[in-house]
């Protein structure tokens, strides 16, 4: 890679699969040291459990977007942090949260001082089964696809072929001459991500100084608004085990508004030690068992996040799927589970 170290963002709406993404990169790397930033929309940083342990140096940042930092020394610092000789790190990946403006991240990569820190391309996640009804709701979607250098319709295996073939086409026809992949489960060859070429002329044009950026994107402005204005993220953490059945009830009859939930959660049922991973896109609904970390804490943290979404509500609701009785359930429990669970 050489002394300079390209920073690449992976973009991408809620639940179109960046964290999948990035798990698959960071097991399939070919021997590329990543650094990590991952930028997640909630007080509980769930992205950043879900690569802990897979990536050789991460760094967290929680508690909103980084795009609505206004001291961007902060995201300064981290690159600083993962470009050091000592870190030893030849590719830096910035997981968006999904609800994050890529342009105003191109241009933070683009204006960071550091002279080991160059912009290495926009990488947009589209969820092959939700695109056309997330694009209807939030048509700036298609102009961030605009920006990118990479398109990847994730998902691909969940539509039918002539649906898949009909997206890809659209979609080219809508960011021009980007390279439009179709992928499951974020399988892709780490090569069209990870070389030694930094992108010449990157999307986001530089004719403007970083102030002037900085300017336009206006945070005392009433009518300036971002994907995230209308969402709200609910965050969720319990030292006790949760009840299956009643966790499972509640992702079937979901909070009114709720679209993208995800965490780890642990369960009150015997013998049953593992970690269980949960992501959910809409009504679909994925339990993944894992095992935890040395050291690890059987704590269950799961957020959800939802357009219109009774935070109170939601919570109340998941605070009775905590398991609250004397001896642990039996494994028929977790039949609801196993519904969800990949075979």
């Amino acid at each position: 890679m050489g002394s300079v170290i390209p920073v690449v963002i992976v973009a991408g709406f809620l639940g179109s699969g960046k964290t999948t993404l990035l798990n698959y990169l960071l097991r399939n790397n070919r021997g590329t040291r990543i650094g990590v930033v991952v930028n997640d929309f909630g007080a509980v940083n769930i992205d950043a459990m879900l690569v802990a342990g897979q990536v050789d140096a991460m760094v967290s940042l929680g508690n909103g977007c980084v795009c609505c930092a206004v001291d961007v020394s902060e995201l300064d610092d981290l690159f600083g942090r993962l470009a050091q000789p000592r870190s030893a790190v030849d590719v830096i990946v910035v997981e968006a949260s999904g609800l994050a403006e890529p342009r105003n991240l191109i241009r933070m990569v683009i204006a960071n001082p550091n002279p080991r820190i160059a912009y290495g391309g926009l990488v947009e996640v589209v969820d092959a089964e939700q695109f056309e009804q997330t694009s209807a709701r939030h048509p700036e979607l298609l102009t961030h696809l605009r920006l990118a250098d990479l398109v990847l319709v994730n998902k691909a295996d969940r539509v039918p072929p002539d649906a898949l073939d009909g997206l890809r086409r659209e979609l080219s026809d809508w960011v021009g001459q980007v390279p439009v992949y179709a992928t499951t489960h974020g399988h892709i060859d780490p090569g069209l991500l990870f070389d030694d070429r930094v992108p010449e002329e990157p999307k986001v044009a530089q004719q403007l100084s970083f102030d002037a950026l900085l300017d336009e994107h206006d945070h005392d402005d009433p009518d300036h608004r971002h994907l995230h204005d209308d969402y709200t993220s609910v965050s969720f953490t319990s030292e006790a085990p949760l009840e299956p059945r009643a966790l499972v009830s509640f992702l079937e009859d979901p909070p009114p508004g709720l679209f993208r939930a995800k965490g780890c959660v642990a369960f009150a049922v015997a013998g049953e030690r593992r970690k269980f991973e949960l992501h959910v896109v809409g009504r679909h609904v994925v339990f993944t068992p894992t095992t935890w970390a040395r050291g690890e804490q059987r704590v269950s943290n799961l957020v959800l996040i939802g357009a219109g979404l009774d935070a109170d509500a939601a919570r109340k609701r998941l605070r009775d799927t905590v398991f609250d009785g004397e001896n642990l359930l039996d494994e028929q429990a977790m039949l609801g589970v196993w519904r969800y669970t990949p075979r």
